[in-house]
């Protein structure tokens, strides 16, 4: 008789410990990710498609472009699908009783321009009219009651001018277009299209297609972005500060690590003031950096106080932009470097004593012990410290627009903030965040490429 080894039944328990993680990573990282992917490739409103009958069902009978010019063949209403918007082109049909020309009575439809209303309820709604008169030499005296709110319906009868109808019923109806164009492949099509897609210029006869409503995957957007004015600035600029910012930052927090780990008199103190920086956001660190810089700020005041300057000077404007710069770095400095400094503290809580003790016995000075021990030893730490702050360098953005605006100094997440808030076109804005997206994949990978080559030449 077989019996089952305990040893390698299968715990579910990791599984259900894992499971709120998968869950939360699809749903507030993956899914939002895949979406703005989709934006930044794909135009949701890139082609119109022309159905051969002035109805959502009807058959199509091609697509043509976003933009694209279209020759108007006539028009007629429709009811309105959906929600009513103010870039639907619309017309209101009454439903009419009177007395036709042949004396029998008429119930109908007739359109909002042929009936003159002459007694409206107390809420505005038209109660009663008369028939319009038609205007011009050799126009007919009557006008058609049809039996639908639709220019092709069927006619039950006839009204002569002036005639009085009483009004039943109300309605407004989305107008159609039946319009003829080009699709992309140059062949001549012709449909009907509602009009809340097309833009009819004055004549009425010619017009555009203004958005449509069918989508297709493009780098259109991708291109506009490379294309930007402010692209290759920001991207230079991004990249500048990260050159600027990053040694500098290592090198102050590993300083201030190894004051914290020296265990001298009050080092916890100095956890706490290095960490104080932690506390402030983005935008509150880049506004208490303006007001020093300002004309009236805390540099001038004491760049005065030591008489090196006669009248307050501007640090930061369009002509002064190495000092705007210069501020940034700073403020960057200020704010995240206790993050980098956090990280490799708890990397040295990791070193064992005795591995230092040890090397203080054997002669190994407190620098050689740092550059020779700790240093190798903390390569995890500063590997993750380097991918973080290097992921959070490409996003910077509060401290440039508090001490630049945004203007004079622009960053990549500025101009991704620009393309959404300023200038309303999600897609541009979308490619601009996927490219910031791409650089920080790229740069984690290139990190943990370098050291993974340093450790197999190792262990050579």
């Amino acid at each position: 008789m077989s019996t089952s080894n305990p040893s390698r039944r299968r715990s579910l328990t990791p599984y259900f410990l894992i499971a709120p993680t998968l869950v939360f990573l699809a749903a507030f990282f993956a899914w939002p990710m895949v979406q703005g992917l989709i934006l930044a490739v794909h135009d949701d409103e890139a082609l119109l498609p022309l159905v051969a009958v002035a109805s959502v069902e009807g058959d199509r009978t091609g697509e043509l472009s976003q933009g694209a010019a279209v020759e108007i063949l006539g028009q007629q209403g429709n009811t309105i699908e959906g929600e009513l918007t103010s870039d639907l082109l619309t017309e209101q049909w009454f439903r009419i009783t009177g007395v036709g020309t042949d004396g029998a009575a008429v119930d109908g439809w007739a359109p909002e321009t042929r009936i003159r209303v002459r007694d409206e309820a107390s809420d505005g709604t038209p109660l009663a009219g008369t028939v319009r008169p038609r205007l011009g030499e050799g126009a007919e005296p009557f006008t058609d009651v049809l039996a639908e709110p639709n220019e092709r319906a069927e006619v039950t009868g006839a009204l002569d001018d002036r005639a009085e109808v009483e009004i039943t019923q109300v309605t407004v109806l989305e107008v159609w277009f039946n319009v003829r164009g080009q699709s992309n492949d140059g062949t001549t099509i012709e449909g009907w299209a509602p009009s809340r897609f097309i833009s009819a210029f004055e004549s009425g006869e010619e017009g555009r297609v203004d958005r449509g409503s069918d989508g297709e995957f493009t780098l259109r957007f991708v291109e506009r972005m490379f294309n930007d004015r402010f692209f290759s600035p920001a991207l230079r600029t991004t990249l500048l500060l990260m050159a600027i910012i990053l040694p500098l930052q290592f090198l102050l927090a590993i300083g201030m690590a190894l004051i914290v780990h020296s265990r001298l008199k009050g080092g916890s103190g100095w956890l706490y003031v290095f960490s104080l920086p932690m506390g402030m956001s983005d935008l509150a660190v880049g506004i208490l950096f303006f007001a020093i810089f300002t004309s009236n700020g805390l540099l001038n005041s004491i760049l005065d106080l030591f008489g090196l300057i006669d009248e307050p000077q501007v640090f930061l404007s369009a002509d002064t932009r190495g000092w705007i710069i210069g501020a940034i770095v700073l403020a960057e400095l200020w704010r995240a470097t206790s993050i980098v400094m956090v990280i490799i503290v708890s990397g040295l809580q990791a070193i064992p004593d005795e591995t230092l003790e040890a090397a203080e016995l054997f002669g190994a000075t407190y620098w050689k012990r740092v550059r020779y021990i700790m240093l190798p030893l903390l390569k995890p730490s500063l590997l993750v410290a380097l991918i973080l702050r290097t992921i959070l360098a490409f996003q910077v953005f509060a401290v440039v627009i508090a001490l630049s605006g945004g203007e004079i100094v622009t960053v990549l997440a500025n101009e991704t903030f620009r393309q959404y808030f300023s200038l309303r076109n999600n897609n541009v804005a979308s490619a601009y965040a996927v490219f910031i997206l791409l650089l920080s994949l790229a740069s984690s990978v290139f990190y943990l490429r370098i050291v993974r080559t340093q450790d197999e030449l190792a262990s050579r």
